[in-house]
């Protein structure tokens, strides 16, 4: 009866118009510790992606392609942790889990958008450390400020692009029967799941077009990268040249390592525990640890941020000489 209701008749088949976010665990008692655990990583994750953007913007040292892309990078992990978490957080405390036909898709179509920008995004890093490393004299001239403004919003139109065709896809076929995602967010293998047309092949080609261009240009940006840091004689040039793509290689490799893991397989082979799992870390965990990685790996960013450190307990102790005097006088 409660599926009727959320449901209307379509010729031999009960059209399903609402959605129930079963989430990570039907049992009440998971459900505060699981609320203050994501509450957590959301905090940490608004204030280090808006901790980097801002450092960045600030430090004149910093205004350089890289951070560009860095900057921009931030930007899109708050954008789509932030499509998730929120609805997350709260689906945690509600007792009812529903989520409409329309808002769930809306949720599917930004968070393919910013998770596909994100894959440009790390591309487009990994081409301006091949610039930087094996044409360092053309580097000025190839990634000028324009050349990367036209990078980023290349990436955004691409991945909002390849959301709309994906949520079109999606959205037409037919969704009868069942309508509990045993997922926390609206993704698109638990949608196929339920859909009564499923049709994986489309979807597992699509991800191959797109990942493929992706996946060409980071390897052979980096095995460009490795044959010319293998040609430098001293090895603390080597050393500074992998210090600068370290950061970017462990974030590529956490990305693009749960993304393959939970889209590439076959559905035989997953189950919705080890789908919840996974999705965590590309969802929730990974827009923590960007900031995190780049921060502890990055001299010049330490740096910046001591700077930005020192400037505040000038200025401190600058108005708590001003407070002394004006209570002596």
């Amino acid at each position: 009866t409660s599926l009727m209701k959320l449901s209307y008749e379509s010729g031999n088949c009960t059209v399903v118009t609402e959605f129930i976010l079963l989430g990570f665990s039907e049992g009440p008692e998971l459900q505060l510790p699981l609320f203050m655990v994501f509450l957590v990583i959301y905090i940490i994750t608004l204030m280090g992606n808006l901790g980097m953007i801002m450092l960045i913007r600030v430090n004149t040292r910093l205004h350089t392609p890289m951070y560009f892309f860095l900057c921009n990078l931030s930007a899109v992990d708050i954008c789509y942790s932030s499509v998730i978490t929120p609805r997350m957080l709260m689906n945690l405390l509600a007792q009812s889990k529903m989520i409409s036909f329309n808002a769930c898709f809306a949720q599917l179509y930004f968070f393919v958008a910013w998770v596909c920008t994100e894959c440009f995004l790390l591309a487009n890093m990994a081409y301006d450390r091949y610039m930087a490393i094996c044409s360092p004299l053309l580097y000025s001239a190839a990634m000028s400020q324009r050349v990367c403004i036209l990078l980023v919003a290349g990436s955004c139109f691409i991945g909002f692009t390849n959301a709309m065709v994906t949520v079109c896809f999606l959205s037409r076929l037919p969704f009868c029967g069942s309508n509990i995602i045993r997922h926390f967010f609206c993704d698109t293998p638990p949608l196929l799941t339920l859909s009564s047309d499923m049709n994986e092949i489309i979807l597992f080609a699509f991800c191959i077009f797109n990942g493929l261009f992706i996946t060409l240009e980071i390897c052979i940006s980096y095995i460009y990268i490795v044959s010319a840091i293998l040609k430098i004689r001293s090895s603390e040039g080597r050393r500074k040249a992998f210090s600068t793509c370290a950061s970017h290689l462990a974030v590529v490799i956490m990305f693009f390592g749960t993304a393959v893991f939970m889209y590439m397989r076959p559905s035989s082979d997953s189950s919705p525990d080890e789908d919840r799992i996974v999705s965590v870390f590309y969802t929730v965990v990974n827009p923590m640890l960007n900031p995190l990685i780049y921060s502890l790996r990055n001299k010049e960013v330490k740096d910046a941020l001591k700077r930005v450190l020192n400037r505040k307990n000038v200025f401190f102790s600058l108005q708590k000489d001003k407070n002394a005097l004006k209570t002596t006088a």
